[in-house]
């Protein structure tokens, strides 16, 4: 495949930040605050874990280097054809619901600048669909104009937050942290509550494997840019959270409705917050493009393995996998625009909720599938176990911090597919 249709090194690594970067990040220490100080051990905890997955994931490209479709494709390797079905199913249905809240809130986080967009139901609707349509043109033109576009926005993204993080470095105050447990929890219960608030933030570290296809060198590139952006992302929002904590005392932080703004504010004066909506609006815009270019990924590996309706297979004249990124963004655009009828909004938190379990379910069959993939080739050793274990039980914990109706309707968004599944295995067996 010619370079000029394939991402390098930086391209990937700001897939992997970019998406895990989207908008909850603005709202967690402001969530964090009711811990106080005692909810960095949870970020240290949850990076951690993050750590041991991204690990696994580097592994697995090794193993597998061209594996587009990432979870899925290692899961086909090591578990077969319906495990590989199940990660394909739910990973897919949960990117489209996750873009569809990431279009909402790239939306809300736009009426700082544009105030109608709070009041007027059809120029917020219209103003999403146009964010959802313009990015999905920008992919099916092509991975490396996509990749582009992900850099440009993966860097505007950051650079509020470094600047807040360092000017907020220079003027901590301590007393901030002191008691370091602000909450009634025990410490204990205090870490175990900030760590499952914390974890999922860290979703989207596997999104350099999706298309490694696509990707120069994947055998080298997927690993670094996996390792590489998890490692910065870690960074980013450790030390991004003591910075506001530092800032804004513990009292005032939990009742923070933009505690980044209300940082930057307390440094520079009103203006600032600003600074810090444009991220927001940069931070969701770019969180958005890069799943997007993920959505049209997944199903086409499982297609081209005839495990999806064929029509995902298709290619355009870009190397793009246009089928799949124009259905995935109907759907987007449907599940947006519902956002917006009041009545449904409830159901439609719950859907987002739903969504990230059907992310975990991938991480935790690819760490299966290593351990039998590294285990048939020899390729195992004592620390690689230990990683693989510490990964799955962080995602199992993951799953368990759900709660369980998440769990339980996650199971049947699974269950749902097996029509579809049979479906098309009765088609390959009449061919």
């Amino acid at each position: 495949m010619s370079s000029s249709k394939q991402i390098g090194l930086w391209t990937t690594t700001s897939l992997v930040v970019g998406n895990m970067i989207a908008s909850g990040l603005f709202m967690l220490p402001a969530t964090l605050g009711v811990y106080g100080g005692i909810s960095l051990i949870g970020w240290v905890i949850s990076g951690a874990g993050a750590l041991c997955l991204a690990m696994v994931y580097s592994w697995l490209s090794k193993l597998k280097p061209v594996a587009t479709g990432g979870p899925y494709a290692y899961t086909h390797e090591g578990m077969g054809d319906f495990p590989a079905f199940l990660v394909a199913w739910g990973y897919w249905i949960s990117i489209w619901c996750t873009n569809a809240a990431i279009a909402v809130a790239f939306v809300s986080y736009l009426t700082a600048f544009i105030p109608a967009l709070g009041t007027n139901p059809i120029l917020s609707v219209g103003t999403g669909l146009g964010a959802i349509w313009f990015l999905t043109w920008i992919n099916t033109r092509g991975i490396r104009e996509a990749g582009i576009v992900q850099v440009i926005t993966t860097i505007l993204k950051i650079t509020p937050l470094v600047i807040i993080t360092l000017g907020g470095l220079f003027f901590l105050n301590f007393d901030h942290f002191t008691p370091f447990n602000v909450s009634t929890e025990s410490n204990l219960s205090a870490i175990t509550s900030c760590t499952t608030l914390t974890l999922f933030a860290f979703l989207g570290l596997e999104c350099a494997t999706i298309p490694s296809g696509k990707v120069i060198n994947p055998e080298v590139t997927v690993p670094k840019a996996t390792v590489l952006g998890t490692l910065v992302t870690t960074v980013i929002y450790i030390t991004s959270t003591i910075a506001v904590m530092g800032l804004i005392p513990p009292d005032s932080l939990h009742q923070s409705q933009a505690p980044f703004a209300d940082a930057a504010a307390s440094l520079w004066g009103d203006w600032a917050q600003y600074l810090v909506a444009g991220g927001a609006v940069v931070s969701t815009f770019g969180a958005l493009n890069g799943w997007i270019m993920v959505q049209g990924q997944m199903p086409f590996a499982a297609a081209r393995d005839k495990l999806f309706p064929k029509l995902f297979a298709n290619e355009n004249k870009n190397g793009a996998p246009a089928t799949g990124i124009i259905v995935s963004s109907i759907l987007v655009s449907v599940l947006m625009s519902m956002n917006f009828s009041k009545s449904l909004a409830d159901t439609y938190t719950f859907i987002i909720l739903l969504s990230t379990l059907t992310v975990l379910v991938p991480y935790l069959f690819s760490i299966i599938s290593f351990v039998m993939m590294g285990a048939q080739r020899k390729m195992l050793n004592t620390t690689k176990y230990i990683v693989a274990a510490l990964a799955f039980i962080y995602s199992m914990w993951a799953v368990i911090g759900s709660g369980e109706e998440i769990v339980f309707w996650g199971f049947v968004l699974l269950m749902a597919g097996l029509p579809f599944y049979a479906f098309i295995k009765i088609k390959q067996d009449q061919l």
